[in-house]
């Protein structure tokens, strides 16, 4: 059994498990939100240390915290980044809505790591390593932060690797001619990488969207204290961390103009997820286009062959499944269930500050985290072995009644559609039905009929 040791806050004495960093307000929460299985995610604890070590770096440029203190929250942030200390942030994400909790968490462990390092008690939670802050500030900033970096560290480079795949794959493509097909349909021709230009647009315009997002989320609400008005803050605080917080991570980040929007309003969360639903929208599309023209291998359409990488089936033997494109839709559908969660958790915002923080921010890292874990996994084990199954492309286009179209200049919309349903319905090829209608000439259809010039 662990041993303990005593802690106090305001409300009293608490026991501590002896061998944990964290103190009384910590161990309280843990013992007053027993709730799911979810807890605070490890990017936000990330983000917290360098907003605590960003702080203190601020604290000590405006004069209102001493070297030493500076040195020992710095350095005890630097293990938490350094991915230290992982078994002392347990908190729940089903706490207090506007991440109090986890804040007091990370203060705590900084505390009492920092006076170890030190080897004097140099550092007390909130008058030290909260000092100038609001959990009500730094809450909202660690989301922001934590946001930039999954966006810009994970997310932006899984999209650019697959939008590179894609583009590889469209190039080595251009001269396979298929069937178009629209409402699931048989449609007029298009290259396969006519096809696949559309699904590398599609990321790209996503790309766009995400990068646009960036902006807004580079704005901090540290100044703000409890209620935007900046109470206990020395003036000049709110820039000088953001400009601490921007050297210790190599990205841009600002002061929010409005203090008191940066407290209430999530909107540029909601604003980045959305891009990520779109996201998350297109890569269904993309990975359903590949499972369905994948489809078969004999009974299917079977037009593109995928990598066969696991056994697809407990009793059909020899069967191949898409699981890659299976996996995609699944994030898929759980990033658009997530972009509801945080629209609505973002609407209510009351008065000087939203409590519905933790929510978000969970479910936006996952989000991200997802898309981009999903994305590289598709690419990797799906994309990047894709080829092109030619003989059947050919076989299903010359098969398509809907190439009766190249006919339509030469004997107009009506004798088209006739020459289609006597085709379809008594078996017949376009050009045989199309001598038997009177329409055309064998030499007549034969110099105007070329599918592959369609496109």
């Amino acid at each position: 059994m662990s041993e303990f040791r005593m802690e106090h806050d305001t409300m009293g004495q608490v026991s501590v498990p002896a061998e944990k960093y964290w103190g009384a307000q910590t161990q309280r929460s843990l013992q007053n939100f027993r709730i799911g299985q979810e807890t605070m995610p490890p990017e936000i604890i990330h983000a917290l240390a360098l907003l605590k070590k960003a702080a203190a770096s601020a604290n000590f440029r405006l004069g209102k915290l001493d070297e030493a203190r500076r040195a020992a929250v710095s350095a005890a942030c630097d293990e938490i980044l350094a991915g230290g200390l992982k078994g002392n942030f347990p908190l729940s994400v089903w706490q207090t809505g506007s991440g109090t909790q986890t804040n007091m968490n990370v203060n705590e462990v900084v505390a009492r790591r920092g006076n170890e390092i030190a080897g004097q008690p140099l550092l007390h939670p909130n008058d030290h390593v909260n000092l100038s802050q609001s959990s009500n500030d730094v809450f909202p900033s660690a989301m922001h932060l934590s946001a930039v970096l999954i966006l810009e560290e994970r997310l932006l480079p899984a999209l650019d690797t697959l939008i590179s795949t894609l583009r590889r794959l469209e190039k080595e493509n251009t001269d396979v001619v298929k069937s178009g097909r629209t409402h699931l349909q048989d449609a007029v021709p298009i290259t396969l990488g006519q096809e696949i230009s559309g699904w590398r647009s599609s990321l790209q315009q996503d790309r766009e969207m995400l990068k646009s997002a960036l902006p807004g989320l580079s704005t901090l609400a540290l100044g703000g204290t409890a209620v935007g008005t900046g109470l206990n803050a020395p003036k000049g605080f709110g820039e000088e961390a953001a400009k601490a917080v921007s050297e210790l991570t190599g990205h841009l980040f600002t002061t929010a103009p409005n203090k008191f929007h940066a407290l209430t309003s999530r909107c540029e969360l909601v604003f980045a997820h959305g891009a990520l639903k779109a996201l998350a929208g297109d890569l269904m599309k993309i990975a359903n286009d590949v499972r369905w023209l994948s489809s078969g291998p004999r009974c299917g359409l079977g037009e593109l062959r995928i990598p066969e990488n696991e056994p697809g089936s407990s009793i059909m033997p020899g069967k191949v499944n898409p699981t890659q494109c299976e996996a995609v839709t699944m994030v898929a559908v759980q990033v658009m269930g997530n972009d509801g969660a945080i629209g609505f958790a973002s609407s209510q915002g009351n008065f000087e500050l939203n409590v519905f923080l933790p929510v978000i921010a969970y479910n936006f890292l996952q989000s991200a985290g997802l898309l981009a874990d999903c994305m590289a996994s598709f690419d990797k084990n799906c994309l990047s072995g894709l080829t092109a199954n030619r003989e059947k492309c050919r076989e299903n286009l010359h098969h398509s009644l809907m190439l009766v179209t190249a006919l339509n200049p030469h004997i107009g919309y009506e004798k088209a559609a006739q020459t289609a349903q006597l085709a379809h319905r008594e078996g017949l090829s376009l050009r045989e039905a199309c001598v038997k209608l009177g329409f055309l000439t064998v030499e007549e259809f034969d110099r105007v009929f070329h599918p592959e010039e369609m496109v």
